[in-house]
């Protein structure tokens, strides 16, 4: 919210800027000029008469029509009342416009009828300023709706993410109280800090690749409670040089499927997990061996990781590759995408 607040605070304050430029630009050009305030007096107060009601209209739609009509459902509405605003100054013009008041020798060399064409000219060139200004307030609406949509989708898909990681981490050590309590009361400790980071930490758009890290090293550790002697579970994870700031909660689907799928109490497993920086990219890679799922429930498939997709598509989007790999009895996947 605070974030939001900033951003709309910096496009107000924008706008202000351009259009108290837009009505003082000529008048100090003109000042400049000719060294005289008289004359750059004339020119705002001529630029303003032109110019306020381009900024009464481009006002009245970007702060209620836009978003309390055209974004509320009311299109009709929208439609209708700039068409009424914009008829009713081609009429006031209409009504104020007179060859006669033309100078005689102007009517004389150009005569009437080339009057008329140029209030015809005029009033269409009128009309098309009028809604390319229109368009301009609804351009800067969609944009910030856009923008508005991404964020909420982006916080509802990574609160999605965390459900799945609470109920597994919690059910593994529920499982270690029985046989192994020191260890049950290590892990707690470890939960504690994965609690701390979901719920803390990852709020922020962006986290140090470390603390990442972090969070999923001891992830593994936790998700590898649930696993006998037949298992075997190794991790990667190096620490980067330098500082590299990465989306939190980014990967766990792909570790939960890992386990999932790749874990048999009864026969010979494996589930290898790594993170590192390679160059300017940061690769994700997570192998396990298969024992596929009666069904529709696929590895590959699954809530947690097309919401995972939809967050690599939104937060780096032709900056990530995704690649997976399945042969009979192992499966493999790959992110790779630049911080």
């Amino acid at each position: 919210m605070q974030k939001r607040n900033r951003r709309n605070l910096i496009i107000n304050t924008t706008q202000i800027v351009v259009w108290v430029g837009v009505f003082l630009v000529p008048a100090l050009v003109t000042g400049t000029m000719t060294r005289s305030l008289d004359q750059a007096w004339k020119v705002f107060i001529a630029g303003a008469r032109i110019l306020l009601p381009a900024f009464v209209l481009y006002s009245l739609n970007y702060y209620l029509l836009v978003p309390k009509l055209l974004h509320g459902g009311k299109a009709k509405w929208f439609y209708l009342i700039n068409g009424a605003i914009i008829l009713g100054w081609m009429l006031v013009d209409f009504l104020r416009f007179k060859p006669a008041d033309f100078p005689q020798e102007v009517l004389d060399q150009f005569g009437a009828r080339s009057m008329w064409a140029f209030y015809v000219g005029s009033v269409l060139l009128r009309l098309f300023i009028q809604c390319l200004i229109i368009l301009i307030a609804v351009g800067l609406r969609r944009i910030m709706r856009a923008n508005e949509t991404v964020v909420a989708e982006l916080t509802w898909l990574k609160h999605q993410l965390n459900p799945h990681f609470l109920f597994n981490t919690l059910n593994n050590i529920s499982s270690l109280t029985q046989i192994d309590p020191d260890k049950a009361q290590e892990s707690i400790g470890q939960l504690s800090d994965l609690l701390r980071y979901a719920l803390y930490d990852s709020e922020a758009e962006k986290v140090p690749l470390e603390a990442e890290l972090e969070f999923m090293n001891n992830y593994v550790d936790l998700m590898a409670l649930r696993c006998n002697d037949l298992t075997t579970v190794t991790k990667d994870f190096q620490q980067p040089r330098g500082s590299i700031s990465v989306a939190p909660l980014l990967f766990i689907s792909l570790v939960e499927n890992a386990f999932k799928h790749g874990v048999n109490a009864r026969h010979p497993s494996f589930v290898r997990v790594s993170m590192q920086m390679e160059g300017d990219q940061l690769v994700f890679r997570c192998e396990n061996s298969l024992f596929p799922k009666q069904g529709t429930d696929h590895i590959g498939s699954g809530i947690g990781l097309e919401n995972m997709k939809r967050r690599l598509e939104l937060l780096y989007p032709g900056r990530y590759t995704y690649r997976q790999e399945q042969t009979d009895d192992t499966y493999s996947v790959t992110v790779t995408l630049k911080p």
